[in-house]
């Protein structure tokens, strides 16, 4: 069955001599477009995974430089295979997938596991296009190192340190690979006795890790590079940060924007005034016009949290309650019995016009 071309730029709408931060920021908007949270059909979960998969081609110098190498020459590539181009770029390998190879790259496209099964994914398997001339066992194949595992970890902020950003020390125990062997899990022809043939030793680890400013509740934090243990020679995996930003007794968060309630007294609605409001900046100073209903909001811009993709600052909205006074003295409520005369209209006779 012909494997379908796939042009990796048309995809995130970007030309082909787009440099690396254009292409990211193509990849931000669609992906953001063709999330499932945000739009759950069926058609853009296809091309939400276009999208990812575009973007894991072009960000990576390596598989980019493949795919623009091969260009045109796709339809010769499909015919002959790697084997066809020689011992240039394309090594003179050709990629051959198992049933876990297959599995790990579930989702992605035929032509990408064709034409990159062999950068960078787990359980790759490779047999050489010519005769074995490596040495050692006499098979024709050979098991790539496989990068190690993900790590995920939850962490706890409080809305300061989201708004100002935080770091945070962490005592891992990771694997590391075996000085002994090399990682390779066996000396000579039997298993390695210090790591008993599994190629990585436990080792304490110190990290302190950067939360950036304006994360979110449910933002990941990658620490590249901190996860577990490659074989093979292989790269470690990643740690991922998954924060939690604990609740607040006086901001709500709504995207980047917050918004909290200030009491004010009856004569600061009737009279206007300027009260101080509490922001994550400090206190400032904003005025209530004369004649302010309860559950009137102002709008103070730029006071939200910091934009974690972009410049700048959401907005903060400050809603007003009035706050009519308890345990009146005499004379308080002689004052109120005396404003009831000067104004009898009566509020509620608007509800039987």
């Amino acid at each position: 069955m012909a494997v379908e071309y796939k042009d990796y730029y048309k995809i995130l709408g970007v030309g082909k001599t787009a440099d690396a931060k254009t292409i990211k920021q193509a990849y931000r908007r669609l992906a953001q477009k063709y999330h499932p949270d945000k739009n759950p059909s069926k058609e853009a979960a296809g091309r939400f995974r276009e999208v990812n998969e575009a973007y894991e081609v072009l960000s990576d110098p390596e598989k980019r430089k493949r795919y623009d190498t091969l260009g045109a020459d796709w339809p010769r590539y499909a015919r002959e295979g790697f084997s066809g181009f020689g011992s240039g770029d394309l090594g003179g390998f050709r990629v051959h997938f198992g049933d876990r190879g297959a599995a790990d790259l579930g989702d992605f496209s035929e032509f990408f596991k064709t034409f990159f099964g062999d950068l960078g994914f787990r359980a790759d398997l490779f047999e050489e296009a010519g005769p074995f001339r490596r040495g050692g066992p006499s098979a024709r194949t050979r098991a790539r190192g496989v990068r190690g595992e993900d790590v995920e970890t939850p962490v706890e902020v409080t809305l300061e340190e989201a708004y100002r950003g935080a770091r945070r020390t962490f005592e891992l125990q990771r694997e590391e690979p075996c000085a002994t062997c090399g990682g390779a899990g066996i000396q000579g022809r039997e298993a390695c006795g210090v790591c008993g043939g599994r190629g990585v030793v436990p080792r304490h680890h110190r990290i302190e890790v950067r939360i950036p400013p304006g994360v979110r509740d449910g933002s990941r934090v990658r620490v590249a590079g901190e996860g577990g243990a490659g074989s093979g020679g292989a790269p470690r995996g990643d740690l991922y940060l998954r924060v939690t930003v604990a609740p607040h007794p006086i901001f709500e968060r709504r995207e980047d924007d917050l918004h909290c309630e200030v009491p004010i007294s009856v004569s600061e609605a009737a009279l206007g005034a300027e009260i101080e409001v509490p922001t994550l900046r400090g206190k400032v100073s904003m005025k209530v016009p004369p004649e302010t209903l309860s559950g009137k909001t102002f709008r103070l811009p730029g006071y939200g949290m910091p934009r974690l993709r972009g410049d700048g600052h959401g907005d903060q909205y400050v809603r007003v309650s009035v706050v009519v006074p308890k345990g009146l003295s005499a004379r308080e409520k002689a004052l109120y019995e005396e404003l009831g005369r000067l104004r009898p209209d009566n509020p509620r006779a608007r509800l039987h016009d």
